[in-house]
């Protein structure tokens, strides 16, 4: 198999407390760079685990990214056929 393209991504994570933040970056082959934020908290009695807490909101940050692709994908649709394109949101 032949590797057409790549998209570069990027993942920065901050914990504060109990509080995961996720910060995505994904530069798209046409140069397009698209950004989510996730976040993840940690219930007080539940066992330090910061992987976890990277994995949720790591998880929810490139759900938002994957939503805004979703949208650009629709709308690229829209410009050639001429017909509207109804986006699945799941």
């Amino acid at each position: 198999m032949n590797t057409l393209v790549g998209w570069h991504v990027e993942m920065e994570f901050k914990e504060e407390g109990d509080v995961t933040r996720s910060a995505a970056m994904v530069r798209l082959s046409d140069g397009t760079e698209m950004r989510g934020h996730g976040r993840a908290n940690r219930h007080p009695s539940d066992p330090e685990q910061l992987r976890v807490g990277e994995e949720i909101a790591g998880a929810r940050a490139l759900m938002d990214i994957a939503s805004q692709m979703l949208q650009k994908a629709h709308v690229e649709i829209e410009e050639v056929s001429g017909r509207p394109s109804h986006p699945i949101n799941r």
